[in-house]
């Protein structure tokens, strides 16, 4: 985990008062269910089966575990509604910078548009990023995804490089 983050974040959204923390062991339902609630992410699989949760908890704490990675959760009255994961990246080029990477940001369907991406967005460029030494944070986002595109450039991210990915068949 990134020890360096402040948290738990408290915030306002128009949906009341949310905060941004560290998940833990028992979110592990909740962050399935996000995943499972984005049409892209149910079209890879990410379905919320009861046959898939070893494998979704077996990540979460690998994840908690690794000193450059963390999994935080926003709750708002009592429940987790948004999630994302955050890696820190050494790294050599612009001169040795250390980069934080975005993943996996979710808030659930019926939360969308009430400020809470936006908050947590904030959150990582404005609080996260110096906490860990991050000169960049960078993102990536399917192609597909025009609004989150949109969202994003209205925080003042720039599509700046195009992505690729290789699938690793499995054996």
């Amino acid at each position: 985990m990134l020890d360096a983050l402040p948290l738990p974040h408290p915030f306002e959204s128009r949906a009341g008062q949310a905060a941004l923390r560290r998940a833990v062991p028992g979110d592990a339902d909740a962050v399935i269910r996000l995943l499972s609630d984005d049409p892209i992410s149910a079209a890879r699989g990410d379905l919320a089966s009861e046959a898939d949760r070893p494998a979704y908890v077996a990540a979460l704490m690998e994840i908690l575990a690794e000193p450059s990675n963390d999994l935080l959760v926003v709750e708002l009255d009592g429940s987790v509604v948004g999630t994302l994961q955050l890696t820190s990246i050494p790294g050599m080029s612009r001169r040795g910078s250390r980069r934080l990477l975005v993943e996996a940001v979710r808030v659930r369907s019926d939360l969308r548009s009430s400020g809470i991406g936006s908050a947590v967005m904030r959150w990582v460029s404005d609080v996260a990023a110096p906490a860990t030494g991050a000169a960049i944070v960078q993102l990536t986002s399917d192609a597909t995804r025009t609004d989150a595109h949109r969202f994003y450039e209205r925080l003042g991210y720039v599509g700046s490089h195009r992505g690729f990915k290789y699938a690793v068949p499995r054996s």
